[in-house]
């Protein structure tokens, strides 16, 4: 609960290196409003900043709903001058979660639709239940996405099947966006989500936790910009970790044949 007695709009649990960040607003269809938005933007920064923590899951409170978009009430009547910082700020949360040091990965439980498929484009990658819905219908509303979705969506499935789904305003099922490849793992049962997800961040928190930044890092830094940009910052970026520690945990664990065991971050370096 926060100081006022409200329910807290995004629950944050952290077991082992895993933080689960839940939003909380099932009578909602956990609509983003800004106190969602500023909430996600607030973990994900503590996450980032805490060196227990190797990997985030996102997912909605409920079965129903990731999350089903913008809050129309907090829209409705808006000016466009307003709206424009909305927007803005929007955005801007999601190209945090996008460019987060820590990898995002969405749980999507429900419908995602409008803003919450911004935001299952702008993690690191969604995990779908049978039940997921993915869709852009703004449109149908008289408006458009406006945090992201008519950039990301285009890069994730081309430029004519995002333009079919945001002028239609037509839905996906969990299978069509597996066909898609808006999420690289096959949709899982509703009851199995959350495990799967979990399952995935474990993994990847086995992982030396400097590799997973430094990959997270050149993915978005080649990410618009051409292939001998992004080489270069692949070289820097696979030198540095030739250079460290980890990698002398992680060969040498390979050459025993045993499991790798890497620090938490803020280890020194080897000169």
């Amino acid at each position: 609960m926060t100081a006022s007695g409200a329910p807290e709009s995004v629950l944050v649990e952290q077991v082992g290196a895993v933080t689960t960040l839940t939003i909380n607003r099932p009578e909602a269809y956990n609509a983003l409003n800004a106190d969602v938005l500023a909430a996600l933007r607030d973990a994900v920064r503590s996450a980032e900043a805490d060196p227990s923590v190797r990997a985030v899951v996102v997912t909605g409170a409920g079965e129903k709903a990731f999350s089903a978009g913008a809050d129309l009430k907090e829209l409705a009547g808006m000016s466009s001058d307003r709206a424009h910082e909305v927007m803005r700020s929007g955005q801007q949360v999601m190209r945090e979660l996008e460019r987060a040091a820590v990898p995002v990965i969405a749980a999507v439980n429900g419908v995602a639709l409008g803003g919450g498929f911004e935001l299952a484009l702008a993690v690191t990658f969604p995990v779908l239940s049978t039940r997921a819905t993915l869709g852009l219908p703004e449109s149908s509303l008289g408006l458009i996405p406006g945090y992201g979705g008519t950039q990301r969506l285009p890069r994730a499935v081309g430029a004519q099947t995002a333009a079919h789904l945001m002028l239609t305003g037509a839905r996906l099922d969990a299978d069509r966006a597996y066909q898609l490849g808006l999420t690289p793992v096959p949709p899982v049962p509703p009851a199995e989500l959350l495990a799967t997800a979990t399952a995935i961040a474990q993994k990847i928190a086995a992982q030396g936790p400097r590799a997973v930044r430094s990959i997270l890092a050149a993915l978005d830094g080649g990410r618009d910009g051409s292939l001998a940009a992004g080489l270069v910052i692949e070289t820097g970026l696979a030198a540095l970790a030739i250079g460290g520690v980890e990698s002398d945990e992680g060969i040498a664990a390979f050459l025993d044949r045993r499991p790798a065991s890497f620090a938490d971050l803020g280890s020194e370096e080897r000169s």
